[in-house]
């Protein structure tokens, strides 16, 4: 049978069986050494068929090979299927995912009639706060967590350069808001402030442009994905101060850290 011919019985193109034949996976039953026309004889439709077979279950074509030269018994076939399916199935669980994701920021646009910013699901690294801890109503948090940091920042004093990185923690109670507001730092706590300690984490992050004042939308927008991609709440939510100097906020860059789990 001329390639040409051999292709359309077996449902596959010329392209491809040439593909087959360079890699050894399935060499023509003869090839014409003057014309290096291929031909193929009726019974490699058996073994084409069975490749095509093995690719739609979606092996690759080492593991189609490996199935051909060394023939495997029902019950190997039967559990390299079962491996299939559960690589399947997590291939079509990240699909689901991203879908879901992709919906929810279609919903968003489509309400607000914006272009909401773009959230990323990453792993925050643990960190040590040189902070202090209080709780306080919501209300109260805009007029106490500047003289937090200021008070952390009296305290540590001369070694001001070893703890360069802000961030504060707002954790639920039943009292109100726990606010832990400090510096990362590696050393002893100076007197009058602590030592917290919070564990690496998966978490879903945005990032709040400007003044302060306004953070509370952003966090409420990076809620609302998080509760409409399926994610639940997995710690107290993080506030990175990236960029913290001019006196109007203008300028500011916080990164907003809400640890998740599915």
């Amino acid at each position: 049978m001329l390639i040409s011919d051999f292709a359309r019985l077996g449902q596959v193109s010329v392209r491809m069986l040439r593909h087959y034949d360079a890699i050894g996976l399935l060499v023509p039953d003869h090839v014409d050494p003057s014309s290096g026309y291929r031909t193929y004889s009726p019974e490699q439709l058996h073994d084409l068929n069975r490749i095509v077979a093995l690719k739609d279950l979606g092996f690759t074509l080492e593991q189609v090979r490996g199935l051909l030269d060394e023939p495997v018994g029902p019950g190997e076939l039967r559990g390299m299927l079962r491996l299939r399916r559960a690589e399947l199935l997590e291939e079509a669980r990240a699909v689901d995912v991203r879908l879901t994701a992709v919906e929810s920021r279609l919903r968003m646009i489509e309400q607000e009639d914006t272009v909401n910013p773009d959230y990323v699901v990453k792993t925050v690294p643990a960190v040590r706060l040189v902070a202090q801890r209080r709780t306080l109503q919501r209300d109260e948090i805009g007029q106490h967590l500047e003289s937090m940091f200021d008070a952390v920042a009296r305290a540590i004093g001369e070694v001001r350069g070893a703890f360069d990185v802000p961030m504060a923690t707002y954790a639920e109670t039943e009292e109100g808001l726990e606010v832990v507001a400090g510096f990362v730092g590696t050393g002893p706590a100076p007197e009058g402030c602590l030592l917290v300690d919070h564990p690496e984490a998966t978490a879903v992050c945005g990032v709040h442009l400007g003044e302060m004042a306004r953070i509370g939308e952003s966090w409420q927008a990076l809620h609302r994905w998080i509760t409409a991609n399926g994610y639940e709440y997995a710690g107290p939510c993080r506030e990175v101060y990236v960029r913290a100097e001019s006196p109007d906020q203008s300028d500011w860059v916080t990164e907003l850290q809400q640890p998740v789990r599915r």
